[in-house]
């Protein structure tokens, strides 16, 4: 493999620790990823304390690597004085980008840290052009598209932005599409949006006699770097900052050799670490069972023997830093060593060289003392001394010259930037003084739910339904809103623009929202934004940004608890989903396939738990599939905070089950059905 312009490609390294930071520094690294101690997408991992994590920026920077701070969960509003405290951190260490996925996160970095360049995490569900444009207009400089993505699908979004493209080409494959999964919080209030997912996917859940049937197999696109180049990618990204410094030494290791166009050594990488080996499915566009795999007994024990072997890959500091080393040694002045790196020059004076009475010094002399840089990633890129005759300065002296400028220009390097941390001045935004009083909405999966003879303020269905029954916009007018599909990729974009300006020209107002691509694509068809719970809008300045967007009515999101709920302050309507089985992942390589795919499925299947209980899977016009959770939220019998609307979600009832609900919840009877309150009561971790 020859990459063509290898001088703007980057192996960017996960880092969980110090003994990550080591093994990715030392086996060539052009970047790193960690995080603060707190308000990043792995707050398990060991990461950094305060004092650490500034040594870390500076260890990195040393040796020309840059260092990407992960800011990426989503934030309370009473976390924002903290979260600025970790911000002003990070500008302090000068770090050279911070990732983040809550727009109050960036809004904070663009007003604090202008200087600051803005990543887009994976986690914003970036899974087309029209996510990744709008990401560009909202300041980002660099975006993390969603893992599930094809070549095609990537070259797409990479032709489209000027920003740059982040890939990730090895490590874990969440089962769920990037930033739509919910089951960890709804099974377990521990959310994978605040870093804290507990995996629960990779248990043993059962679809048509296969085991562990939500675990996807690891990633590996390590032979596909070429490919990736020519799609205009820029970074080359690898997961696992829970993973331990072996198997960052490995990656590290094996990507570098793809980009010197060596073979790299995946057996090795297949033994630190696999799910029943590596796919690269979404990448060729397959979707297929052979993606699927589980941690067997067999990938534990291959482990154990290759770690030896990988912990010598990073035994050794890395020479990566070339320096040009020029002495001035006379008689009767002071001796000087200059070093530069071409970027950072340093000099520095000690004795006075002194007659010779023995041997007088010599230009090799010097080098054995002036050029020796062991153990600092420093390396000799050419080298001046022309000592005058006759004269002598002991060794000790000449190393003494050279610890001290190594010592300076470490310190150049190390804190080569300032980040400018500005006080800021936060704008008051209050409530809408006009609620409309707890609005009925009612999301429908398909039209026959539908009772007869209802009043709403709006009735929402999916885009599909809307396009093919014309009817329904006569009927409901202005109030039937055209819920755009969750997952909406490339090849659809303009077939979906399209009928959304089609359905805008005959009466369509609104348009669901569910992800950032969206909100874009309503606004270009001239509909109104509605934002839904999957935006993930837990704070104010979420939706203050989603405002300026044109978002003018936000569901909260369901992760949220009532009492935070009565503390956003936004100048148009919120609510939130007081009913419904909650979607929990959305699959692009769906679990209930057979080994000959979709044929003969009716699009609506069952998956069973290890306790036996059944969760619902339907298919969205095999585009992708919903996993729903069996037992319903419902916050009727509530004490709920005053919200301009609540919405009621239906996705696999009878049209007389939805009748009963709607009923119960206006009415507000008591209900006898399983349910759950969610998080709606809860302190979500």
């Amino acid at each position: 493999m020859s990459l063509h312009d290898k001088t703007r490609l980057e192996i960017l390294a996960p880092v969980g620790g110090a003994e990550q930071l080591t093994a990715a520094l030392r086996c060539g690294a052009d970047a790193v990823y960690f995080g603060a101690s707190g308000f990043n997408a792995r707050r398990n991992a060991a990461n950094f304390g305060d004092e650490e994590f500034i040594n870390a920026v500076k260890a990195c920077h040393l040796r020309g690597v840059k260092a990407y701070i992960t800011l990426n969960t989503l934030i309370k509003d009473r976390e924002k004085e903290d979260m600025l405290k970790t911000l002003r951190l990070i500008a302090a260490s000068g770090a050279d980008a911070v990732i983040v996925q809550d727009l109050a996160v960036a809004k904070a970095v663009r007003e604090h840290c202008p200087s600051l360049p803005l990543h887009a995490s994976t986690q914003m569900a970036v899974h087309n052009v029209a996510g990744a444009k709008a990401l560009e207009e909202a300041g980002f400089s660099r975006i993390v598209p969603a893992r599930e993505l094809s070549l095609p699908e990537i070259e797409a979004i990479c032709r489209a932005v000027n920003a740059e493209i982040e890939v990730f080409v090895h490590g874990a494959h969440c089962m769920s599409a990037s930033g739509m999964c919910y089951m960890s919080s709804a099974l377990g209030a521990r959310s994978g949006n605040r870093g804290l997912c507990a995996q629960p996917c990779r248990l043993d859940f059962k679809a048509n006699g296969r085991e562990y049937a939500l675990s996807l197999k690891d990633m590996s696109l390590l032979s596909h770097l070429n490919e990736l180049d020519k799609a205009g990618v820029s970074s080359f990204k690898i997961e696992g900052r829970m993973k331990r410094p072996e198997y960052v030494a490995a990656v590290v290791t094996a990507a570098r050799q793809a980009l010197e166009g060596e073979t790299p050594d995946m057996q090795t990488l297949k033994s630190v670490f696999s799910r029943s080996g590596f796919t690269d499915g979404y990448f060729t566009g397959k979707r297929t069972l052979d993606m699927f795999g589980s941690r067997t007994k067999e990938d534990v024990v291959s482990a154990s023997g290759v770690l030896p072997k990988l912990a010598a890959y990073y035994k050794e500091e890395r020479k990566c830093v070339s320096v040009t080393v020029a002495a001035q040694l006379r008689a009767g002045e002071k001796s000087s060593l200059t070093l530069s790196d071409g970027e950072n020059t340093v000099t520095v004076y000690g004795d006075v060289p002194q007659p010779a009475l023995r041997l007088p010094l010599k230009e090799e002399m010097c080098a054995k003392s002036l050029l020796k840089f062991g153990g600092t990633p420093f390396e000799p890129a050419g080298f001046t001394c022309v000592p005058d005759p006759g004269i002598m300065l002991p060794a000790a002296a000449l190393n003494a010259l050279r610890r001290e400028a190594v010592e300076k220009l470490s310190e150049c390097r190390e804190n080569k930037r300032e980040v400018p941390y500005l006080a800021g001045t936060p704008g008051a935004v209050s409530r809408s003084a006009e609620h409309s009083g707890n609005a009925l909405r009612l999301r429908f999966e398909r039209p026959e739910q539908i009772p007869d003879g209802i009043l709403f303020d709006k009735l929402i269905l999916p885009l599909e339904w809307v396009k093919k029954c014309p009817e329904l916009l006569e009927s409901y007018g202005a109030a039937l809103v055209p819920e755009i599909p969750v997952l909406l990729y490339p090849a659809d974009e303009e077939k979906t623009l399209t009928v959304l300006r089609e359905l805008a020209n005959k009466g369509a107002r609104y348009a669901l929202c569910e992800n950032i691509g969206a909100v874009r694509l309503a606004k270009e068809a001239e509909l109104i934004p509605l934002g839904g719970a999957m935006l993930n809008v837990l704070n104010t300045d979420a939706a203050q940004e989603y405002d300026k967007l044109g978002v003018r009515e936000i569901t909260l999101s369901a992760e949220m608890a009532f009492r935070d709920m009565k503390k956003i302050a936004f100048s148009g309507k919120l609510g939130y989903i007081v009913y419904g089985h909650m979607p929990l992942m959305r699959f692009r390589c769906c679990p209930m396939q057979t080994k000959n795919g979709c044929a003969g499925c009716r699009g609506d299947n069952e998956l069973t738990d290890r306790r036996g209980e059944k969760f619902r899977v339907l298919c969205s016009g095999k585009k992708y599939s919903t996993l729903y959770n069996p037992v319903p939220l419902y916050a009727g019998g509530m004490a709920r905070p005053d919200a301009d609307f609540n919405t009621l979600f239906f996705t696999y009832e009878t049209k007389e089950e939805c009748a009963g609900i709607i009923r119960s919840f206006e009415n507000g009877e008591k209900v006898c059905f399983r349910r759950t309150a969610g998080l709606y009561d809860k302190e979500l971790l």
